[in-house]
């Protein structure tokens, strides 16, 4: 658990792959606009540290303008399963 706790702790970090799961592949500035009110510097930290942890993929493209797509690794989608089961009990306590 702690471990666990480790990787995907953080206020916005499992909405992030929700919203990441939903579009299959998002770039910055919609996930940014899907997430309000999230910082900047909010979510740019919590996408490099689910990165480095080889949760999500980032793409960069060299373009102009720049364009950077996310989505889940292999090993992010192995967190489907939780991720549709949090929703579910959300929707099922919602008050």
């Amino acid at each position: 658990m702690y471990y666990t706790m480790s990787i995907l702790e953080g206020k916005w970090k499992w909405i992030i792959l929700w919203q990441i799961y939903e579009a299959k592949v998002i770039r910055y500035n919609k996930l940014k606009e899907t997430l309000q009110p999230i910082a900047h510097k909010t979510l740019s930290h919590q996408l490099k540290e689910l990165e480095h942890n080889k949760i999500i993929h980032r793409e960069q493209y060299n373009q102009v303008p720049p364009k950077v797509e996310y989505w889940l690794t292999e090993e992010g989608k192995t967190l489907i399963p939780i991720l549709e089961l949090m929703f579910q009990w959300g929707k099922q306590h919602m008050i």
